[in-house]
């Protein structure tokens, strides 16, 4: 697998940021890669200092007013969809129909299909959104959607074969996998709560047996998924952003609910059955 340079469709409004950066568009997906997985780390070491990611019952009215909870998910999730289909569209030559790519930008955009059009519309009450992390969630979502994008439609080089690659049938059967415990584990969460009911209760059935976070663990496999398929550093730090990010959140839900109800299972792990 390698990368061409040449023969790229240009994106206007970023040609000047990229020629200030130096080294051309593709070095600049690097670093776009490298600041994820550094930004990543800080908000890991934010997390297990305390720090929570001020959304849902984590919400804090000091970081803005709010934003209806369905409309802000909507919103946010929405440039990981389309930023990836514009550029398929802009897209030229074999890169564009290649069938490793076309898969590969599938199951991104796949997710962000379900994420944006489903899931938000299924959201029921909820606090809302505060603004700055709203506004965080689209700035990530749109800067992801490109460096994701924009190498697998411009930049990504697959053998043929690469279907067949043990790489990206195992990273496949990962990232479905993730997939549909996230959306069996969303569908329970959801489910908790009767029309009109309001606060939390104990989650119970599939993987939520046996963590608190089984909806942040499938997601967690979902994207690993994604990066062993792709094999490219920025698949993998989109992964390593995910794990950093959610995975505290798990934690932090696992110590919730240990305090809030007394009888909650305490064979129950936060994250990794039986292990964490």
């Amino acid at each position: 697998m390698s990368a061409r340079d040449s023969g790229v469709v240009p994106v206007p409004f970023l040609e000047t940021i990229i020629s200030v950066v130096g080294g051309g568009e593709r070095h600049f997906l690097d670093i776009m890669a490298y600041v994820m997985i550094a930004c990543g780390v800080m908000t890991l070491k934010n997390q297990m200092s305390g720090g929570r990611t001020p959304y849902g019952r984590y919400a804090n009215p000091k970081f803005g007013r709010g934003v209806e909870t369905r409309t802000a998910w909507f919103i946010q999730e929405l440039p990981s969809f389309a930023v990836p289909v514009l550029l398929i569209l802009l897209s030229q030559g074999q890169y564009r129909t290649a069938m490793p790519n076309l898969l590969l930008i599938g199951f991104y955009t796949l997710h962000y299909f379900q994420r944006t059009f489903i899931f938000s519309l299924l959201i029921r009450g909820g606090k809302e959104t505060p603004l700055l992390p709203f506004i965080l969630a689209c700035i990530f979502c749109s800067y992801n959607g490109y460096m994701q994008g924009r190498y697998l439609t411009q930049y990504a080089v697959y053998d043929k074969d690469w279907i067949r690659d043990p790489r990206f049938i195992t990273g496949a059967v990962l990232f479905f996998t993730g997939m549909a415990i996230n959306i069996h584990s969303d569908t329970i969460l959801r489910n908790l709560r009767k029309p009109g009911e309001t606060g939390y209760k104990i989650p119970c059935g599939g993987l939520f047996d046996y963590v608190s976070g089984a909806n942040f663990l499938g997601e967690i496999l979902e994207w690993s998924g994604y990066a062993v398929a792709c094999w490219s550093l920025q698949g993998f730090a989109f992964a390593a952003f995910t794990s950093c990010v959610i995975g505290p959140r798990a934690i932090a839900h696992h110590k919730y609910y240990l305090e809030k109800f007394e009888d909650y299972p305490k064979s129950r792990k936060a994250l990794i059955p039986f292990v964490l």
